[in-house]
């Protein structure tokens, strides 16, 4: 499908069947369906696949499956899918734009985790930074209850001589002292 932009300048130019009137301009906007909560957000015309996703996925539900993509779809065509870096666009009358579910997306005969697009590499170095935190959170944890138990038998431990030393001398001066008498 072509697309012809109009400059600022021209006439309108007749159609086909002799009508001088153009076609309507494109909306200012983008409309683009969540499968999952079945709402329709508006984005701005050159709004990148991957803001639209951020901004789609923010306003979820909790307990609402994640969009993973956008895609353009029409009834009888192959969708169109678009990539985290593409800007969304109008394809025109009959393409609707929507979010892929990981639910829509289990009919797929390849695992998801198979593609090598730059937002799955993106989203499995966040995966990784998340791992490394959680780990360090519980290597940092672990730490301080290990120093809170030395901090214990410490103390434990001097409160034990300083209850047994005193016994210690006294028993110790008692032996000593009929001998020097």
């Amino acid at each position: 499908m072509e697309r012809r932009a109009q400059l600022p300048g021209d006439a309108q130019q007749p159609g086909k069947d002799g009508a001088g009137d153009a076609p309507p301009p494109p909306p200012p906007f983008l409309e683009v369906t969540c499968r999952s909560s079945g709402k329709v957000r508006r984005f701005a015309a050159g709004t990148t696949a991957r803001y639209a996703l951020h901004a789609i996925n923010r306003k979820l539900d909790p307990g609402a499956p994640p969009a993973l993509h956008v895609e353009a779809v029409r009834d009888g065509e192959e969708p169109v899918s678009f990539g985290p870096s593409a800007a969304l666009a109008d394809y025109g009358r009959g393409w609707r734009l929507q979010t892929v579910t990981a639910q829509d997306a289990t009919g797929l005969h390849h695992p998801l985790h198979a593609d090598t697009k730059q937002g799955d590499r993106q989203l499995s170095k966040e995966d990784a930074v998340d791992t490394e935190t959680l780990k360090g959170t519980c290597i940092y944890a672990a730490k301080i209850v290990l120093a809170f138990v030395f901090l214990f038998l410490l103390g434990g431990l001097l409160t034990y001589l300083l209850e047994v030393i005193p016994d210690m001398l006294q028993t110790a001066s008692a032996l000593e002292l009929p001998e020097f008498l």
